[in-house]
């Protein structure tokens, strides 16, 4: 007697073709699972490049930015610098050339009246060999400006700065010279000039020499 529980011919193709469908939807399952990873995986790779460019820019431009800074402060401070040293320079050379134009006047301007001190004026701006020279002929000319009751009036024409470093200078001055002598006619207005070595001592300013120049 046949079996009538076992499956008929048509009923196991349709048991097949059921394992077959429920088969490849596994298999999909499976593999949409594994898309989704490796897209994800991928999105977040790029999230990541992206930072870290990001990262890497910031960095190069803080870079930068401290070096442009650097730079520019180095290039004030240089700047300031160079501004201070030539205003002191300039400073330096207005003081030589007050000094020399001073001493030229007061040894063209001498009164009888005031000619102690006058000559005694003359040493306190003096040093070196002119203190020395000048020191050894202030009393005798002092003696001849009383005898003959002279008066001189000098005044300065042009003046300038020959040659100047930092601590001494050569200053060039032309100078008119008026002379009365009592008892006697007006005498002629004579013009000179000058070289006037200045140094710089400690806070004040010195001649050390003095020539006539033609």
């Amino acid at each position: 007697m046949a079996d009538d529980t076992a499956p008929t011919a048509d009923e196991a193709d349709e048991a097949d073709e059921a394992e077959a469908v429920e088969g490849d939807e596994v298999v999909e399952v499976v593999d949409d699972s594994s898309d989704t990873a490796e897209g994800t995986a991928a999105v977040e790779g790029d999230q990541v490049e992206t930072v870290e460019r990001r990262m890497s820019h910031l960095r190069l431009a803080t870079i930068f930015g401290l070096i442009a800074l650097l730079a520019v402060s180095g290039l004030a401070g240089w700047l300031g610098y160079r501004a201070y040293d030539s205003h002191r320079a300039d400073v330096t050379r207005k003081d030589f050339l007050a000094a020399g134009k001073q001493v030229v006047l007061d040894l063209t301007t001498i009164d009888v009246d005031h000619v102690d001190q006058q000559t005694q004026r003359i040493l306190d701006s003096a040093t070196g060999t002119f203190y020395d020279d000048f020191e050894r002929r202030a009393q005798p000319f002092a003696q001849v400006v009383k005898e003959l009751k002279s008066k001189t009036e000098g005044s300065i024409n042009e003046a300038g700065v020959e040659s100047a470093s930092d601590t001494d200078a050569q200053i060039l001055v032309a100078v008119t010279v008026k002379t009365s002598i009592a008892g006697q006619p007006p005498q002629p207005i004579r013009a000179f000039r000058m070289r006037i070595s200045v140094q710089k001592i400690g806070d004040d300013v010195k001649v050390s020499e003095v020539k006539y120049v033609s």
